[in-house]
Formats: C-alpha cells, structure tokens, sequence
C-alpha cells in the first residue's frame, strides 16, 4: 500500500515511535547534529541548510505542526538549558556559534523531531528523497526482524500460544454445540464462524483473507493477535452454551432463523463492546503498522502504536513460534491436563 507521510499523522507517528527503524534511519542518513541530553539535537539554520529551504519556511511549520513536532522532539531552550547547549555546541564545533547577546531561547530538533519535520515538509526536494527512504528502511527493518515476512507476526506476541490453545478448546465446544443443536447441514459451521468474525471486526474469513493476501494454505486463526483470539474464544464458549439452552428448552434442534435471532441477542450485550472496541483497534493499527494491511471496515480504529508495541513484536523480547514452542512446554501440558 502505497503512504503518503505528508498527509497521514499514523503513519508519521508509526515511524517515529518505531525505535528500530529510527535507529537505521539515523545510520543511514548520517545527519552531524550537536550532542545534548543523552541525544543528538540540530539547530533550525541547519535544518534549513540540509533540506535547501529558508529559516522562515522552518518556522512556518513549526508554527502550523507546533504540537506533533513538540510530542516528537522539538524543544524550546533557555535559562542553563541554553547555556548547556552553548558549550555542547563549543566542544563539539570549537566555537560558540554567534547566537547574538539578546539571544535568551532557542528551539532544537532531535532526531525524530527531525524526521518529523522531513515527513511533513512538501518544497523540499531532499526532504521527499528521505521520505522515500525512510519507507524503505522501514519496510527492511521490520522483515529483517521478523525473518522475511510479516504474515505471523502475531505468533511472535509472548501471549500468542496461550491464546491459541485456549481457543482451540473453546472451538471444538462451539463445532460440538452447532453439530448437536443446529438443524442445518455443514455450511452451518463457516456460516456461524463468518458471523462471529463480523461481530467482532466486520469481516467474513474471505474478505479477512483478501485483506491479508493469504494463500489457500494459511489458516486465517494462525494470523489472529491473542486479543482477537481470546474474544473469538469467548465468543465461542458463549454461544455454544446458548444453543445448549435453547436447544434444552425446546427439546429439538434449532432453524436457522433461530439461531440467527439468538446470535442477534448475544452479540447485543454491553458487555462485549469494550472488549470489541479493544479487539478492533489493536488488529486495525497492528496490521497497517506491521502488515502495510488497512482494514477498510476498521479504519476509524486506527491509532499509532506505542513504542512497547513494537518491542512486543518485532524487539529483543519477541519470538518465533518455535522458539516459543519449546519455551511454553510446561505450560501447554498443564493446561491440556485440565481438560
């Protein structure tokens, strides 16, 4: 999918709290700025120096971005913390640079502040070369991290097993409780699963998997967050004790009709709605961020991931599914002991 930083504050955001892809971004663009605070800051006249446009055009989208470009890095000094950056400036440059005496505050851009202000900048030339980079770094970054591929990023989630198993559980209740009480033939099993995917993010499996370019082979649940897949579980056990109810009280299996209407009630409850609000979100943002997927249905659920999110799929703490396999030995036993 094509991105167009300049108009997308997601996607700027989703960059820029990415601390991997920023990492080989600032390797590779080389950017020689002033060491101040544990951090690399660069002055506005050398901001404008590097993208070729004027100090005024600078502060104009300083003064139109002010509070993203503030969220991001960019600072206003005075009092010691201008001293400090003075001397910063002297040790690193042998000068003090002329400031002029009246000067009492100064702004500085960090790194990402920096880039920030690259992917929003459109009469600089440099500026949309180093967008196209940045894109490709972080496209690189990501499928580097991940072995090549982002389809089971999910299974990469420390919670990703645990959920799996469970609902594999609460799946086999809910294929048993439509077999025992539903009156319909074996379409009745994708039927009632579609349903349960639309009530959840408004996707049937097919338009799920069109979305994610999955192949024939891929199972659809083994690209699921553990979120999504604890509520589907949910879902499922639910459900099937619903059928089993009415299936009791009527003494006889259930039409289609009645187990539309039934499935029409269950998923109005209010308690569902802060746990599918939850779902939506994370398989919205985290698909767009680490799939380059948007779900058309889910778009307005789309918010920037925090840096821990990236940590949780693509960091030092995050796994392969082997690896993870082998680590949730004991835990997979016990569990399948309870049954």
């Amino acid at each position: 999918m094509s991105k167009d930083l300049t108009n997308s504050a997601v996607d700027r955001q989703n960059i820029l709290n990415n601390p991997y892809a920023l990492a080989e971004i600032e390797k590779a663009t080389g950017i020689r700025g002033i060491p101040f605070e544990g951090k690399t800051v660069v002055l506005k006249d050398q901001v404008a120096t590097f993208f070729e446009v004027t100090v005024r055009t600078v502060e104009n989208y300083l003064e139109k971005n002010a509070e993203e470009l503030a969220r991001n890095g960019y600072a206003v000094l005075s009092g010691k913390r201008l001293k400090t950056l003075k001397l910063a400036i002297q040790q690193a440059f042998g000068t003090e640079t002329d400031f002029g005496t009246k000067i009492t505050v100064l702004g500085v851009f960090d790194f990402r502040a920096f880039l920030n202000l690259a992917m929003l900048m459109t009469e600089s030339h440099r500026a949309g070369l180093l967008r196209r980079a940045i894109l490709d770094i972080v496209i690189d970054t990501i499928n580097a991290r991940t072995g090549g591929g982002t389809k089971y990023i999910n299974q990469r989630d420390e919670d990703f097993i645990h959920s799996a198993f469970i609902e594999d559980n609460y799946r086999k209740q809910f294929i048993d409780a439509l077999k025992d009480c539903v009156a319909m033939g074996n379409f009745k099993y994708p039927v009632y699963t579609d349903k349960i995917y639309v009530s959840i993010f408004r996707e049937k499996s097919k338009e799920y998997r069109k979305i994610l370019r999955l192949e024939g082979k891929d199972e659809v649940r083994d690209t699921f967050y553990s979120e999504v897949l604890d509520l589907i579980a949910a879902y499922e056990c639910g459900f099937a004790e619903e059928l089993r109810a009415a299936f009791a009280t009527k003494k006889r299996q259930l039409k289609s009709n009645e187990v539309d209407e039934l499935f029409r009630k269950f998923e109005a409850l209010p308690h569902w709605r802060p746990l599918i609000e939850k779902a939506r979100n994370k398989m919205a943002s985290r698909d767009l961020a680490f799939r380059d997927a948007l779900h058309h249905q889910l778009k307005d659920y789309v918010t920037p991931l925090a840096p821990s999110e990236f940590e949780r799929f693509i960091g030092e703490k995050s796994l392969e599914l082997a690896e993870r396999l082998e680590q949730a030995k004991d835990v997979l036993k016990r569990l399948k002991e309870r049954e």
